[in-house]
């Protein structure tokens, strides 16, 4: 779903540690439960599929959505030295490209309402160790009560979350809430609709959610409504996928 950018973000997680020879300590995420809004069904389903959740936007993108990640955080102008936010993270991929650009001296804050999706994330973490990697907190938490003040973030991204938020326009309005002044919104969202892979059950969710998610000029029109000054939603992959940019 989306990139935001915005202001800077609060620590609510220590960074990863190091020991004295240099080896970093494992640390997994820190389950900070910010709202019982979530809803409880969505984020059971997303904790089952989220061994194989990797796989399966490698094969219903082609391989594209790695390209389209890259896209999504270049949008976002997060630069070094920024702190982020990448709500519904996922299994990370936008929070470790995200890192990569905020460097060191940056801090990313991947909220996920799915403990096993963060646990996967930080898992990840561990196996692909990069230095920067230690400004990432890995937080579980709700996209309709974020645990930030206002004007906190210099960059939001959003994956594909936004469709499987119980109120999308509440969630728009936190993104804004937490954004600085002139900062940018980036949403993504598959138009694909998802099928199989042993996921019989947990799939007609997911493909009636892409169904009845907006178009692009329902997307323009909720980020509009929720402050920001200019929506422009772009289709990639020959509308296989879209982009929501929105400049607060």
């Amino acid at each position: 779903m989306g990139t935001v950018t915005a202001a800077a973000a609060i620590s609510l997680a220590a960074a990863a540690a190091s020991s004295p020879s240099g080896r970093r300590l494992r640390r997994g995420p820190v389950f900070v439960r910010c709202s019982s809004s979530a809803a409880d069904e969505r984020q059971a389903l997303f904790s089952r599929i989220a061994p194989v959740y990797d796989q399966l936007n490698d094969v219903l993108s082609l391989g594209q959505h790695r390209t389209w990640k890259r896209i999504c955080v270049s949008w976002s102008r997060a630069k070094r030295g920024d702190r982020v936010l990448d709500l519904c993270c996922g299994s990370g991929d936008l929070a470790f490209l995200l890192s990569q650009k905020v460097g060191l001296d940056g801090e990313v804050m991947a909220v996920d309402f799915s403990r096993q999706q963060l646990q996967n994330a930080a898992d990840r973490q561990e196996q692909r160790w990069k230095l920067c990697y230690k400004n990432i907190k890995w937080i579980e938490g709700d996209a309709l009560d974020l645990p930030f003040t206002g004007c906190y973030f210099d960059a939001v991204t959003v994956g594909y979350g936004l469709r499987n938020v119980v109120d999308k326009s509440k969630a728009m309005q936190e993104i804004f809430r937490v954004l600085k002044p002139g900062s940018v919104q980036v949403s993504r969202l598959f138009q694909h609709c998802y099928s199989g892979y042993g996921l019989t059950e947990e799939y007609k969710y997911l493909k009636s959610s892409i169904a009845q998610y907006f178009t692009g000029e329902e997307l323009e029109k909720l980020a509009k409504e929720a402050g920001f000054s200019v929506a422009k939603h772009y289709e990639l992959g020959g509308g296989f996928m879209g982009n929501l940019v929105a400049t607060r």
